[in-house]
């Protein structure tokens, strides 16, 4: 099979190389994917470049991507034969493990590889993965019932945000969320934006909110954002937050989150398992197949382009998620 891998990190062009690979097999509770297109996260981006001085890679060698779209073409001994033909999306795919889907073919464990309705391309299939995964998680994973309340998304324009924007309107929630323009906020799909930039964001909650506040936020940056949190999030409201990239270790306000009795859920879907990530799929697959959701696809070329795909990742340049046809 023809792929994409790397030794060693670096700078994308120098690192990624293509070429001819074993066709892998699936083993027991595997599948086995013909890649149609594989998205790019800039978790991918990160891990190629490097994630910290001195890391050592976890492989010799390493086929990026974690999210994908395709088409299931074998199983493993024992598994489901009626699956083979099916339309599937990938998620989780390179999380500690080496492969991959920036490769034509690709073999994982079955539950992460989901059917993908007609109606929806394996160009847009290839978005959904750890974003999609990650907003719902943020929104539904402790079972909460948004219908009514107001909900502040922080970086509304990302690959997450965006899903949590609409994800959280389709619970019957009222969104806000926080962009750095009116372009991003609109491709954000929130009822509301304020442009952080330009505007004193906790202001600007409260009065949108009419003095009530928020009674959840799902968190791009939370150690960067906890003034603006103990400002706007109402008594017993909930923190997810998925980052903390401006202040990785910061500072807890302990007693001012302890005295509005607020919930702090730290989450990463890559630790999604059981019946917690078999419910977010199958509540995607409700939204997928009613046409729900819209898809923010970015095309960055073929496979041969990976490298160009990863740079314009690394520039920020992008509304939406990179995609890669496979």
């Amino acid at each position: 099979m023809k792929a994409a891998w790397y030794t060693d990190y670096g700078p994308a062009a120098e690192a990624l190389h293509l070429g001819e690979m074993p066709d892998p097999l699936p083993g027991p509770g595997e599948v086995l994917v013909r890649v149609r297109a594989s998205g790019i996260n800039p978790t991918d981006v990160k891990r190629r470049a490097g994630p910290r001085p001195g890391a050592e890679m976890a492989f010799p060698q390493i086929v990026p991507h974690s999210d994908g779209a395709g088409e299931i073409i074998a199983v493993g001994a024992g598994g489901p034969a009626e699956r083979v033909g099916q339309r599937v999306w990938l998620w989780n795919a390179q999380w500690q493990r080496a492969q991959g889907t920036a490769a034509e073919l690709i073999a994982l464990p079955a539950e992460q590889a989901v059917p993908l309705p007609e109606n929806t391309s394996f160009a847009e299939g290839a978005c959904l993965g750890i974003p999609a995964m990650t907003a719902w998680y943020a929104l539904y994973g402790d079972g909460a019932d948004l219908a009514g309340q107001t909900v502040l998304v922080t970086g509304g324009a990302g690959a997450v945000g965006r899903y949590a924007c609409q994800m959280a309107r389709l619970g019957g929630a009222r969104v806000i969320a926080t962009v750095s323009s009116d372009e991003k906020g609109a491709h954000s799909t929130a009822q509301e934006w304020i442009n952080y930039r330009t505007h004193d964001v906790a202001d600007c909650v409260m009065r949108i909110t009419g003095g009530a506040g928020v009674d959840r936020i799902v968190e791009v940056d939370f150690g960067a954002n906890q003034d603006v949190s103990v400002a706007v999030l109402k008594p017993s409201g909930t923190i997810a937050a998925y980052a903390s990239a401006g202040d990785m270790t910061p500072v807890l306000q302990f007693y001012p989150f302890l005295f509005a009795n607020v919930t702090l859920r730290m989450l990463i879907c890559y630790h999604l398992q059981g019946v917690a990530r078999a419910r977010g799929e199958a509540q995607l697959s409700e939204w997928l197949a009613t046409g729900a959701l819209s898809h923010a696809v970015v095309r960055g070329g073929a496979l041969d382009d990976i490298a160009r795909a990863h740079e314009l990742v690394e520039s920020g340049a992008k509304l939406g998620t990179v995609v890669l046809d496979v």
